[in-house]
Order: C-alpha cells, then structure tokens, then sequence
C-alpha cells in the first residue's frame, strides 16, 4: 500500500491545471517574451523622442598646424569649445512625433495583450482536446479489456468445438481494430501534447481537471487586436502632422563659447582672440518644395484610411463571432444531454446484452455493436462537456476579456 501511493505521489505533484499552464505561457513562452521585448523598445523610443524638448550640448576641440606660415596667422591654432541650442519653436515637429511614439507604444501594449490571450484560447483548445483523448483512450482500453476476454472465451468454445471460426474471426477482427484504433488515438494525444508544450513553453506531463465558471456578467469590449490597431491609426495621423510641420517657421537659439591657444606667434603672425562667445538665432522656412512634402502627408494619411477599414472589420467580425460563441453555449448544452442520455441507454443495452451473449442468447454481432456503442457513447459525452469548455473560453475571447480569470 505504502509503494502504491509513493508511485502515485508524483502523479499529483507533476498535474498541471489550466490556470497554471496560461500563468506560464503568459510570462514565458518566446512569442509572448518577443512582443513584450517589442513593447520594451517601443517605451524607449517614446522615451527617446521627448529627449528631445531638452537643449542640446555639443563639446569638441580643433588643432591646426601650418608648416609655413600665413601672413598674420600663427604656426599652430588650437580650440576648444561648448555649444548649447534649443529650439524655440519647430511647427510642432516634436509634439507630433511625441504622439506619434505614444501611440506606437500604445499599439504594441495591445498587440502583447493581444497574443497572450489569443495564446491563452488556443492552449485551452489543446487542453480540452487533450483531455477528450484520453477518454477516447480510457473507453478504447476498456473495450479491449472486454474484446480480450471474449475472445479468449470464444476460442476456448471453438477448440470445444461449440463455436466456429467465423465467431473467433469476429472477434478477433473487432479485437484488433480496437488495439489499431487505440495507438491511433495515443498517437494524437503525444501530437497534440507537443503543440501544448510548444505553446506553452514548458513540458507537459499530466492534466488536472479545470473548467470556467458559468456565464458571468461583463461588459462586452472590443478585442485588444481592434485596439491595436486603433492605436496604429492615431500614430499614423500624428506621422502626418510631423511632416507637415516642415512648412511652418523654425526658430533655434545656439550659443557658442571657444577658447584658444596658439604657438609659433610673432608680429607678423599674430596671436588672435584668447576666448569668444557667440550667440546665434536661426530662422528657417520651407517656402516650395513642388507639394512633395504635401503628397508624402497624403500618402500617410491613405494608409491611416486603410487601417480605419481593417478596424470596422476586425469590430465586425468580433460582434459575429460573440454571437457564435452565445449560439455555441446554447448548442453545447443541449448536446450534453443527449449525449448522457445516450451514454445510459449505452450502458444499459451493453449489460443486457453482454448477459446474453455470455449466456449464448445473443450473437457475437450483436454483442461488438453494443461494445462500440458503449465506447462511443462514452468518448461523445466527454467530448461534449469538454467543448462546453472551449465555447466558455470562446465566448470570454470574443468579449475582449482575459480567459484566466474565469477559472475556477
């Protein structure tokens, strides 16, 4: 007793639930780490971009030496100086691309958010898929305790000689499309626990049991990939304004100050300025450019047009796809019960005539039709309570909230 329940510790240990594999994939799988490392560069562009409002200061020095010497110019000059500038006014240049950078990120924020959940509804769809797998397997193994044993039987009645072989072949040939059918079925279970692992980013030993609560009330919302794209827009629109701030006036202020020192200096090469301090005031202005700046702007703000398009579409397209997930609901449930209701006539019919059979009352046909609708009964009302599952997670996605919160 004590052997059986150290093997079966790690079992439990090693079980993953639902809600633990989506906490993982969310943190850790590489799609996931690579949008949110594009969210990173996005908030240091951002940041970048409002560097910009602060002065500039520039350092830098020179040498210069003539090895024959000018007419009232030293031998050797050499500089050093600092150079502060800030501009005054820029057309609203850097506000526009301050904005435009708060959108971009805005967009990539959405779009992280956006692949978790996405990631989050497909690894639920491999979860449940996984799990009706192995209550295909459970049912098929099942089966082929009983088919093993009837066959076993059945050839002792034919080496008797009170059965023929036509019953033996029967049964032998149910007996091994059972065992076909169950490595077809373990096959699936490993293919589609590796897209589990892939997703998630972690291997997966053993599933609990999870399920999501009953209809909650929230407020529908749209999809994190419709705001994404929204955000996309806005950035696009201020792109636009930033280049159409080349047209207005642009007023700089730079102030520069220069020390100098000289060697080989005599009168008739003379020493110039020991310091200066120069202030300068720019004013710059684009008055024709033939509207190529104009048509670059145009341009920008067709592509804005098209994203607004994809918008109305994505907005659509989620409004029908919640309501499929509503219908799938309804659906789900009512194929539940007729599916446990189908599951009890199975079992019922397969006692009675397992009775039979063994008591020769019935055939071997008679008895591998109940067998298989007694094993397919069982997988159908597994799978329906495990697509009842998917459609609550589909139905979550689709009203733009996160799965892993309606985990019990």
């Amino acid at each position: 007793m004590i052997r059986l329940v150290l093997l079966l510790v790690p079992v439990f240990v090693c079980a993953d639930d639902l809600k633990g594999l989506l906490d993982f994939a969310t943190k850790n799988s590489d799609l996931v780490v690579s949008k949110t490392l594009s969210q990173d560069a996005k908030s240091k562009e951002l940041d970048s971009q409002k560097s910009a409002y602060f002065p500039t200061l520039d350092v830098g020095a020179f040498y210069q030496r003539l090895d024959e010497r000018s007419p009232y110019m030293p031998g050797d000059t050499y500089a050093g100086y600092a150079k502060v500038g800030v501009d005054i006014y820029d057309g609203g240049r850097k506000s526009s691309l301050v904005d435009q950078k708060e959108n971009e990120f805005k967009a990539s924020s959405f779009e992280t958010e956006a692949m978790k959940k996405s990631l989050s509804l497909q690894i639920v769809q491999e979860f449940f898929t996984i799990k009706t797998l192995q209550a295909t397997l459970e049912a098929r193994l099942e089966a082929d305790k009983s088919l093993k044993a009837q066959l076993y039987r059945m050839t002792q009645f034919y080496l008797a000689k009170v059965a023929t072989k036509d019953d033996v072949d029967r049964l032998q040939a149910a007996y091994d499309t059972n065992v076909y059918n169950i490595e077809s079925v373990k096959l699936q279970i490993l293919s589609a626990t590796k897209q589990l692992e892939l997703k998630v980013g972690k291997s997966v030993e053993n599933l609990d049991d999870s399920s999501f609560e009953e209809l909650a009330n929230s407020d529908y919302e749209l999809i994190d990939s419709t705001k994404a794209l929204m955000a996309q827009k806005d950035s696009v629109k201020y792109s636009a304004e930033s280049l159409a701030s080349v047209y207005y006036p642009v007023l700089r202020v730079e102030d520069t100050y220069s020390l100098y020192g000289y060697d080989r200096s005599d009168l008739q090469h003379p020493e110039g300025a020991k310091e200066q301090n120069k202030l300068m005031v720019t004013l710059n202005m684009r008055i024709f450019d033939n509207g190529s700046v104009q048509k670059t702007k145009e341009a920008v703000l067709v592509n804005a047009q098209a994203l607004n398009t994809q918008i109305n579409y994505l907005t659509n397209e989620q409004k029908v796809n919640f309501s499929i997930a509503e219908a799938s609901l309804n659906t789900s449930k009512a194929e539940i019960q007729s599916a446990q209701s189908a599951l009890e006539a199975a079992k019922s019919a397969f006692k009675t005539i397992e009775e039979k059979y063994n008591a020769g009352i019935a055939d071997n046909v008679t008895y591998l039709d109940a067998l298989t609708s007694l094993t397919n009964a069982k997988a159908l009302y597994t799978k329906a309570k495990n697509d009842e599952q998917i459609a609550y997670a589909t139905y979550y996605f689709y009203s733009g909230k996160n799965i892993g919160d309606y985990l019990k």
